[in-house]
This record gives C-alpha cells, structure tokens and sequence, in this order.
C-alpha cells in the first residue's frame, strides 16, 4: 500500500481520484492515510463507486469521495473502531484515551457532520450498535449522491422517485402442509 500512496502523491492538480470500493472493512491507519492523501492532492475531485459492500474502513472511505455512486444491491455499515495496544499498564491506559479520542473525531467529521448519521446514532455506534444501510436508506441520507441503475446514472433524488414509483414485489408465503401429511 505503501507504494500505491508514493505514486498517488505524484498527482497534479488537474487529476481525479476515483474508488471502487467492495469492502468487507480493513485498517482505520490505512483509511485515515487515503483521507489525507485526497485532502492534500484530490481535494473535491474524488469520485468512489460502491460495487456490492462497504462496510467498517469500507464505508469511511467511500464517504470521503465528494461524488458517491452506488449501485441498486449496494449496502454499507457503519460501527465503532476496533483497538488493541499492548505495553506498560499506564501507557497502555493513555495510548487506548488518545486513540479513542483521535477516531472518535476522525468518525464523527466523517460521519456526522456530513449529515450521514444523527448524534443520537453516532453516540449508539460509539457503543456498539452497527447502522446497515441498503441503496434506498443511502440515497435518503444523502450518503449516496448518485445511482447506476438501468445503463444510465441518476441523482439519488431522482433514484428515490424512480424506485418509489416501483410496484411492491409480493412477499413469497411459506408452501402450507396439507393435512394429509401431518
């Protein structure tokens, strides 16, 4: 990864940056560093596509892009960091304090101040609660700024009004047991 920040440092200020995400998570280090890098060489000219997940590091990532398409089946969830430290028992006690402070910051421009999550939510994921979100919850939260759908990109106002509009599927019923098999 390494090497792939040096060579995305060589960028101009007439590049784009453009994500596919497709994320189970990874390190929050890692992310904090891409975030760093787009402020720095990409700032709003960054575009990150949602191809199926973005969950944990995945999510963080795909919402520092200043365009966000997501596509139909695509889903995201956000939770709190995972920690660990090892060392001396009082050092161990500060590095765990400043690490919670650093990412809890870090989480909440991401998160709450673009609006994505409430501080009533963000308060519940600082403590374990996950926010699993599906193509429709995204574009309503503004989280989704565009919708691949059909061959052709949409707003994701535009993809709301579409899928609003969308007959219901009918719920399949579970096959009843006839009284001759009981």
């Amino acid at each position: 990864l390494h090497s792939v920040f040096n060579g995305l440092r060589e960028a101009t200020d007439k590049d784009y940056l453009e994500l596919m995400i497709n994320s189970g998570g990874g390190l929050v280090n890692e992310g904090q560093q891409f975030y760093n890098l787009m402020e720095a060489k990409f700032y709003k000219r960054t575009i990150s596509y949602l191809d199926n997940k973005g969950y944990s590091m995945g999510a963080l990532l795909f919402c520092m892009a200043e365009k966000r398409v997501i596509y139909p089946y695509s889903d995201l969830m956000f939770h709190t960091y995972s920690h660990g430290s090892h060392g001396k028992g009082g050092e161990v006690k500060t590095h765990v304090e400043h690490t919670a402070k650093k990412l809890e910051r870090f989480f909440y421009d991401l998160i709450v101040k673009k609006g994505f999550l409430s501080d009533k939510e963000f308060q519940k994921m600082l403590i374990g609660q996950d926010y699993w979100m599906d193509a429709k919850e995204l574009c309503k939260r503004g989280i989704a700024t565009h919708v691949i759908a059909e061959g052709r990109e949409f707003t994701a106002k535009e993809y709301l009004k579409k899928i609003k509009k969308q007959k219901k599927p009918k719920k399949v019923k579970e096959p009843i047991e006839s009284e001759e098999k009981k």
